[in-house]
């Protein structure tokens, strides 16, 4: 009885310390796997943090891609499954003018603009789009920062979409696409400064879309122009911009491309665009006329591999030009016309790969011949200011060290009726992202 009593004590002696050691063993083992599930999770936490540090600082490369009548860059945010998209570009040259007899224009730098792009996607049925741009480096010295863009896109089908807000008018090929890596040469066309005045943007609303890969559309409402700003230089002073618009005038445009399937890299098409520009003003001499503007181009381009060239044709009529010359007092030698008219051509070709064998970069030398006219047919008893018709022939070359960043350099010689414009020598940079 004494040893079973004595087995017994022992037991309950060795129980509590094995129970005890059992507990201890656990305890450890599920801090050990609070600890590994830790550590997993900081890894996972800084791989993550790493790879948005990445992006930011270095995004990942993708090709920029023109959507629905926007640039390239102004395009990124069509590209986004969902939220906010930034990209932008810039350019800057350096122009010496040549054969100046008067000495009236100096040799000029000049950082021209910085834009940012930001986008914002809401849904696949929602975008928001806006380009901020910043002219000559500093408000100090005639530079501005504008709102060039800002328009909301309600997607339905790829016929039909609708566009409301700050618009680009779909006019030409530089107006909606002027990014410097997309166009040849330092300064834009002279037709589409002078003629189509771009950069060209107005409040309004709109439609466009596509049917098939062959023919798309854009057609918009929009405020009309501001006569008391057109000059026998054109009509550029006129445009409105969005800033306070006055819109007791309206105006229509339109814009169709056609490319064919059966001719890859051909681009045909068109835009009208037609308003009355009175706005309902008075001047000190009279009423400002109706002043109804019709403008018009035909465009076509056409790339295949090295080969780039494209043509462009571009006319206007004003209705009531003599009255409304007479309503803002303009010279009689400085008129503002009837008809203006203005076309050009150019043509490139890539020599990199004929040089260097590869087609990492591009190499575009360039010829572009233009023929400009704002003073095309003036009211009677007005005579036209000769200097405002005159040729451009611009020889240049593009240089591409990355498909979105660009060199260029480019000669201007303008021939004008009268003989008075010097001839142009500029360097210039060009990027977009």
């Amino acid at each position: 009885m004494a040893r079973l009593f004595a087995i017994a004590l022992l037991m309950l002696m060795i129980l509590p310390t094995t129970t005890w050691a059992d507990a201890e063993a656990d305890a450890i083992r599920a801090r050990d796997d609070r600890i590994e599930d830790l550590e997993q999770k900081m890894g996972l936490m800084i791989d993550e943090l790493s790879r948005l540090r990445t992006q930011v600082a270095v995004p990942e490369e993708t090709e920029l891609k023109s959507f629905y009548g926007l640039g390239p860059a102004a395009s990124k945010v069509y590209g986004l499954e969902r939220g906010l998209s930034i990209g932008g570009y810039g350019e800057g040259f350096y122009t010496n003018f040549i054969g100046d007899e008067a000495d009236t224009d100096r040799d000029r730098a000049d950082f021209l603009r910085f834009v940012m792009y930001l986008g914002y996607k809401f849904s696949d049925k929602i975008v928001f789009n806006s380009e901020i741009e910043f002219e000559h480096a500093s408000t100090d010295k005639a530079g501005s920062a504008s709102v060039e863009l800002a328009s909301l896109d309600f997607f339905w089908k790829p016929e039909l979409n609708f566009r409301a807000g700050l618009m680009l008018l779909p006019m030409g090929f530089i107006n909606e696409i002027h990014e410097p890596p997309f166009f040849y040469g330092v300064q834009r066309p002279e037709v589409e400064r002078r003629i189509l005045p771009s950069t060209w943007r107005e409040n309004g609303v709109g439609i466009f879309g596509q049917f098939g890969e062959s023919f798309e559309y854009r057609s918009y409402l929009v405020t009309g122009f501001d006569a008391t700003g057109f000059s026998d230089s054109g009509i550029r002073g006129g445009r409105q911009k969005g800033s306070k618009a006055l819109a007791e005038d309206f105006a229509w445009v339109t814009r169709f491309d056609y490319s064919p399937e059966i001719l890859p890299g051909l681009q045909v098409g068109g835009s009208l665009y037609f308003g009355d520009s009175g706005q309902d003003q008075e001047t000190g001499v009279g009423d400002v006329p109706d002043a109804r503007l019709w403008l018009g181009e035909a465009h076509v381009q056409y790339r295949k591999g090295p080969f780039h060239s494209r043509a462009l044709l571009a006319y206007s009529q004003l209705s009531d030009a003599r009255d409304l010359n007479l309503a803002l007092g303009r010279p009689k030698n400085k008129p503002i016309a009837d008809k203006m008219l203005g076309a050009y051509a150019e043509v490139a070709y890539d020599i990199w790969p004929m040089l260097f064998g590869n087609e990492q970069k591009a190499l575009e030398p360039f010829l572009r011949v233009e023929y400009v006219d704002t003073q095309y047919e003036v009211p009677s008893g007005y005579s036209a200011n000769r200097q405002r018709a005159y040729w451009v022939y611009t020889p240049g070359i593009n240089l591409y060290l990355h498909p979105n960043v660009v060199l260029k350099l480019e000669y201007r010689n303008f021939n004008a009726q009268d003989g008075t414009l010097p001839d142009e020598l500029s360097l210039g940079m060009g990027f977009a992202f």
